[in-house]
């Protein structure tokens, strides 16, 4: 398995937003990338030096999220304004407006044949949506409190979404319904204790991962629904996450003002990046995984030079791997058992976890 080569690397650095950042996102050649804001605008950076950004206005107040279409050709975006637009990002920046939730969208994100777009509101509902016909199309209706965030499987065919019920909700697209609910014990693993603020599918689409405001991210497997690990890294609340395309690697962005890349295949952290004075609010890795940008109540919008050998990563793209299953014990100690990852049978990773359960509950003040 390749690991990065040197230190990840501050790249560019996009001032022009007059409040806090709230979501960052780039096109499919790297092109672009987009930022939305609390100051109701998104800006649309270029890559290339000396080129001039797109400030885009419509939203009549904060802008909580942004996505680009697997193509490129479509910015849609979500906003306290209750609406959603779809944007050309060029230097027109013509949008449309889309309106059937009742409360603040919190997320958007587009299924990856384009057709469709999912999003997210503090109406407590998920809604899908027709790209090209423009219209609403079902809602999935089982949250009881806002839902920050929900996205598409990589083959479209799930939805997952993340709420402040304390539960995150996988959804099948065709049948429209709640097919799993995780919650409270997950067998046999550390419950959901808090909020989810960010949730998102590994590119592999055998499983997700989880953001919470206790500070800590999950990633379960989809399949068999098992938590497969549990990182205590930061110090507050996990704001974003982002899968590296590899699958190999998970960047996270926090209110304690750092970035933190785990290694997914050793379950460990690699890596701690102070950039953000204040929150770092958002992040996301680039379609090629070449870079990673984020963005933070500061106001700054920072991209950053992976430096990952994405030349060995090449057969590695092609076929994502799922991370290691792995426990976890209390504080910021995780727990390695991938030696016997192949070995183990599902009955020895049930009791690996509630003794690890046992060693938290003992070592917990």
């Amino acid at each position: 398995m390749a690991l990065p080569q040197e230190d990840p690397s501050l790249e560019r650095h996009f001032k022009g937003h007059r409040d806090a950042v709230t979501c960052v996102d780039f096109s499919i050649k790297t092109k672009q990338l987009a930022s939305g804001s609390m100051d109701s605008c998104l800006m649309v950076w270029h890559m290339k030096p000396q080129s001039r950004a797109y400030r885009f206005t419509g939203h009549k107040d904060a802008v909580t999220c942004v996505n680009f279409s697997p193509s490129g050709h479509l910015l849609a975006s979500g906003s306290r304004d209750k609406t959603v637009r779809l944007w050309v990002p060029n230097v027109k920046g013509e949008s449309t407006s889309f309106r059937a939730h009742t409360a603040t969208v919190r997320s958007v994100h587009f299924c990856s044949d384009g057709q469709s777009f999912v999003t997210a509101s503090d109406d407590k509902t998920v809604k899908v949506w027709s790209t090209h016909r423009q219209k609403f199309l079902f809602s999935l209706s089982q949250h009881i409190n806002w839902v920050r965030c929900a996205k598409f499987s990589p083959d479209g065919r799930l939805i997952v979404s993340a709420s402040d019920d304390k539960t995150v909700k996988l959804w099948d697209k065709s049948s429209r319904e709640c097919v799993h609910s995780y919650c409270e014990h997950v067998h046999g693993g550390p419950c959901l204790s808090s909020f989810v603020t960010y949730v998102d599918f590994h590119p592999s689409g055998t499983c997700i991962a989880a953001a919470g405001m206790d500070n800590t991210v999950k990633v379960w497997d989809v399949r068999t629904h098992r938590l497969l690990q549990h990182y205590q890294l930061h110090s507050a609340a996990v704001n974003a996450l982002s899968f590296h395309p590899s699958g190999s690697y998970l960047i996270t962005a926090s209110s304690d003002s750092t970035l933190k890349i785990l290694d997914l295949m050793e379950g460990r952290l690699l890596y701690t990046l102070h950039g953000h004075q204040g929150p770092a609010t958002t992040v996301a890795f680039s379609r090629t995984g070449e870079y990673f940008a984020s963005g933070g109540s500061d106001e700054q919008v920072m991209v950053w030079k992976s430096n990952f050998d994405v030349v060995d990563h090449g057969e590695v793209m092609k076929v994502p791997r799922p991370p290691a299953t792995l426990a976890s014990s209390a504080g910021n100690l995780t727990v390695s058992i991938l030696e016997q990852r192949l070995t183990l049978t599902e009955d020895k990773l049930k009791q690996c976890l509630e003794n690890q359960q046992l060693i938290m509950q003992r070592t917990t003040p």
